[in-house]
């Protein structure tokens, strides 16, 4: 998985991961037979009622995305490998631009170091991940892992049926959006070859960056509640920012899109939908001091800023110019939301539509 030069040994990743990931809820070989068949049932379910609700359909002659029930370990690996394929090649080309390139034992020993963080943050995000779309190391693969989704129904106390159905009408929603919208992967792949073109960090300001950083990890023990971008605070440069700024608007648009049709499918499709989405909005609020660091180190806080405001703009776009209106957002990149349209839906309708925005 990693080459002798790569900046990062994802191997080590992967075996950090697995060492210090927390065990799963118990099941018995019966039970955890019987959610796995139910999963993969659950996901077949949701993608007839995905696409009929977002009036979207896979290209013909696309990919056949293929749905993988995994455990903890089995999630890491799947990321590590994804992370490997789309950042070691980025990782080359800033290193390329560097006047000086460290020798061969630096990088071994750099690469193990970023190798030991690395896992440890996917150790973290493995017992906390339900489901995911893995679409830049396979190729497309629709991930959902059993022990985090069990351990989640039990701890809200709700319908496993429902909760199981209800998550895959999210992850689901996510694969449809890459196979019905091919050029969505490319686009986001060559946004972040031109945030890495920008890179020009020397280790003073890095070290400055870092220092601002700490501080507000230091202010998460203490239970500050006020957001931080954790690790991407370290970017300031304006040209970074910019395509940062449209990251984040398309991240929105697809975790919101998500979240409006897990939630618009209606109790005819999961009869407890609102029981569940009341229950799990709490879920999403971390609550122990480790917690609040590492969501804030990782920038969580703004992942969740992501779902509502993506959330928001759907809703609203939907609401102004119906489904068919909205899915012009994935005519090509020029339709993309921009980042200041995310919470007024009428600018982007009014910018796309070349009309004023008026309630359907």
């Amino acid at each position: 998985m990693s080459s002798a030069s790569s900046m990062v040994d994802w191997d080590l990743a992967g075996r950090t991961a697995r060492r210090l990931m927390s065990a799963g809820p118990a099941t018995t070989r019966e039970e955890a037979d019987g959610v796995v068949r139910d999963l993969h049932e659950a996901a077949a379910v949701a993608v007839a009622h995905v696409e009929r609700l977002t009036g979207l359909s896979p290209v013909p002659g696309g990919p056949v995305p293929q749905v993988v029930v995994v455990d903890r370990p089995g999630w890491a690996d799947a990321n590590a490998r994804g992370m490997a394929a789309l950042l070691d090649p980025l990782v080359d080309a800033l290193a390329a631009k560097q006047d000086k390139r460290p020798g061969a034992i630096a990088t071994a020993i750099g690469s193990r170091a970023t190798g030991v963080q690395a896992g440890g943050i996917l150790a973290f995000l493995s017992s906390r991940v339900l489901g995911q779309y893995e679409v830049f190391g396979t190729g497309g693969q629709l991930l959902l892992v059993a022990p985090n989704i069990v351990a989640t129904e039990r701890k809200l106390g709700v319908e496993p049926a429902d909760f199981r159905l209800w998550v895959c009408l999210h992850e689901v929603t996510h694969q449809l959006q890459f196979t019905a919208v091919p050029w969505l992967k490319d686009h986001l792949e060559g946004e972040i070859a031109r945030f890495v073109e920008a890179t020009d960090l020397d280790a003073d300001v890095l070290r400055e960056r870092l220092q601002d950083v700490l501080r507000s990890l230091t202010d998460a023990v203490r239970g500050g509640d006020g957001e931080s971008e954790g690790l991407l605070a370290l970017v300031r440069d304006p040209e970074q920012r910019a395509v940062l700024d449209r990251v984040t608007a398309v991240m929105s648009l697809v975790e919101g899109h998500a979240e409006y049709v897990m939630d618009e499918v209606g109790p005819d499709v999961v009869p407890t939908v609102a029981t569940l989405r009341k229950r799990f909005a709490q879920r999403r609020k971390g609550r122990g001091p480790f917690d609040r660091v590492v969501r804030r180190l990782l920038g969580l806080e703004q992942k969740m800023k992501q779902y509502a405001e993506g959330r928001v703009f759907v809703g609203g776009v939907v609401e102004l110019v119906g489904m068919d209106g909205f899915n012009r957002v994935w005519e090509g990149p020029e339709n993309l939301p921009r980042i200041d349209e995310l919470t007024a839906p009428q600018r982007w309708v009014e910018r796309v539509h070349g009309r004023p925005a008026i309630p359907a």
